[in-house]
């Protein structure tokens, strides 16, 4: 068994595809899938599921990637000690639903490579089930996901909250319901201006059709995550219902190009939360960049309580 063999299962697992990690790497195709096999044969284990859509770890592999992992931590570790300049580079991969990329995720990263020059940190914008699937299967390292207060969480991971925030609406300063106070249901109904929907898997997407209360709303678009649902509300194309998590602070907010007024209804809360999927050993940098996000999120006024997943 050699280190690289371990380092290119990794990439595969990572990069969910065997041409890309073989590009990643600077491999050939072949030459990279006969070192997975010849891998796969000296530890009797089918360590990856080959499809025409890519290759995944698969039940067994899953099994291995933690003890994998550790290896790797140990000789990155042992070639840090040996002079930093052997040190190789390794990534941290995270999942995120594009909620709250600022104030916490952008200064977090900061934060986390100013400490680890030589780690590259991967952000990736997925819908919840896709991040907790890549958890699952060791594709990303830490997700970053939205619950509505009082959902059901999977035991799967060990999850921590890191903001609580209310949905708002997400508005430019020149709309007509920017002059409301709060708005209401009724308001999102009358059609004052185009409503900007989350696409179906998106927790805002569910809360806007509860707080409608069956009643359907004439969305005039659709989009993927909240990113792109601000710079069209900037654009003058409508308004969206968001965390306001997700719009304090924002670029966008900060300069004036959109605004934010609260809902009626007072009782709900998003809360932001960061899972990452329950293992013996972690990886020393996912574990540091763990920690950075807990602190940003404090010094952001976050509640801090771990929150367990079902029994």
């Amino acid at each position: 068994m050699r280190i690289e063999q371990l380092e290119y299962i990794a990439a595969v697992t990572r990069l969910g595809s065997l041409r890309r990690a073989a590009e990643e790497l600077h491999l050939s195709q072949p030459a990279l899938s006969e070192t997975v096999r010849n891998l796969e044969r000296e530890l009797g284990v089918d360590l990856l599921e080959r499809k025409r859509t890519g290759a995944r770890m698969s039940a067994e592999g899953r099994d291995l990637l933690p003890h994998i992992i550790n290896v790797l931590d140990a000789v990155d570790r042992l070639r840090g000690a040996a002079g930093e300049q052997h040190r190789v580079s390794r990534m941290v991969r995270v999942g995120t639903v594009n909620a709250a990329t600022v104030p916490l995720l952008i200064p977090t990263v900061r934060e986390f490579r100013a400490t680890h020059p030589l780690t590259q940190v991967e952000v990736v914008g997925a819908q919840q089930s896709d991040i907790h699937r890549a958890l699952s299967e060791g594709g990303f390292d830490l997700g970053l996901v939205n619950h509505l207060d009082g959902d059901d969480l999977p035991a799967d991971f060990e999850t921590t909250e890191l903001l609580r925030g209310r949905p708002v609406l997400c508005v430019r300063p020149d709309s007509p319901l920017a002059s409301l106070d709060t708005v209401s249901a009724s308001d999102l109904l009358d059609e004052h201006e185009p409503l900007i929907a989350m696409r179906t898997g998106y927790v805002m997407h569910r809360y806007v059709h509860r707080l409608l209360e069956g009643h359907a709303p004439a969305f005039s678009y659709s989009t993927d995550g909240a990113e792109m649902g601000k710079l069209m509300v900037a654009e003058g194309l409508g308004a969206t219902v968001l965390p306001d998590f997700s719009v304090i602070g924002d670029p966008l907010e900060r300069r004036g190009a959109i605004t934010y007024r609260p809902l009626d209804d007072d009782s709900t809360q998003v809360v932001l939360m960061l899972q990452r999927r329950r293992a013996d050993s972690v990886p020393r940098a996912a574990d540091d960049l763990h920690e950075a996000f807990v602190r940003r999120a404090g010094e952001l006024g976050g509640r801090l309580t771990p929150a367990a997943g079902p029994a």
